[in-house]
């Protein structure tokens, strides 16, 4: 089901980092997006909200196309720069994309989504890292060294447990802001891994693979989600070897036209190549007979 809660046109920034004299390494991570002023931002979310409220009732009343209309309205309003809220726009879509059995468009949203998240964190754990060093400088040592001077201690505290430190209001905003990113990575990678096992091919059925043994190692999976991904880590491998044969195959078929078609004037043919499978590591090697007695 959808989350309640492209960038966009409307309300666009008027200044434009390219026009910055600073040498640039990489724009992507050393130009941070421009932001809108904080209520013309609240405006913005707001309408996208409104939005996106629209497209989780049609998502509930199965009218999937005219929900992704709506949730793609949510996005192009929603400020760029808010990670989490698109990439819970995108996840929805893709859940629309699943339900239309459009399986290539639910990968791409699927990944969109997990995309943000991943820029996400890394942006708030670079936040995160320099407010430790802020607060880890030398003065702050200092005055942490002189407190801990003054502090007069008794002998039965001493022997006591240390006491339980209570978390500050920060603290709880951050633990609740990840644990909403694995809720939304989780059901993005689920989605994901549904169309990719549904699509099929050797790509894409590995991929699937790799999204439920990522999905394995999370904790915040419901049962039957938990039985699902067990499920098909079960049934996968043999379609990926399955899936893989078959590729192979298809592909030595049409290197074996291409050879022939090479080869003729040469008085040749693949039939002179013969090709030996490894049945350990499942590779291939090629040896040549000059003198095949199939010609």
């Amino acid at each position: 089901m959808p989350e309640s809660s492209k960038p966009q046109e409307k309300g666009k920034c008027a200044s434009d980092p390219t026009n910055s004299s600073e040498p640039v390494e990489d724009p992507e991570e050393s130009i941070a997006p421009e932001r809108f002023p904080p209520e013309e931002e609240a405006s913005l979310l707001g309408e996208s909200n409104e939005k996106k409220s629209e497209a989780n009732a049609l998502f509930s009343s199965a009218k999937y196309e005219n929900a992704i209309n709506k949730y793609e309205e949510a996005s192009s309003i929603c400020p760029h720069y808010l990670d989490y809220e698109l990439a819970v726009l995108k996840s929805n879509i893709a859940a629309c994309h699943l339900k239309l059995e459009q399986y290539k468009e639910a990968i791409k949203t699927a990944t969109e989504s997990l995309d943000g998240l991943s820029r996400l964190e890394k942006a708030e754990s670079k936040e995160q890292e320099t407010g430790n060093e802020k607060v880890k400088g030398p003065d702050a040592a200092e005055e942490g060294e002189d407190e801990a001077e003054e502090e007069i201690i008794s002998s039965g505290a001493q022997n006591s447990a240390p006491a339980v430190k209570e978390e500050t209001a920060a603290e709880t905003a951050r633990r609740k802001r990840q644990d909403d990113i694995r809720r939304i990575r989780a059901k993005a990678l689920m989605r994901r891994a549904r169309a990719r096992s549904e699509l099929g091919g050797w790509s894409n059925l590995s991929g699937a693979e790799e999204d439920y043994k990522i999905l394995s190692a999370t904790d915040n999976l419901s049962g039957p989600d938990e039985r699902l991904v067990r499920a098909q880590l079960r049934a996968l491998p043999p379609r990926v070897k399955a899936a893989q044969e078959t590729e192979m195959s298809e592909m030595w078929g049409k290197l074996k036209d291409l050879g022939n078609g090479i080869l003729k004037p040469f008085g040749l043919s693949t039939q002179n190549f013969n090709m030996v499978k490894d049945e350990k590591t499942g590779g291939y090697s090629m040896n040549f007979n000059q003198n095949n007695p199939s010609q």
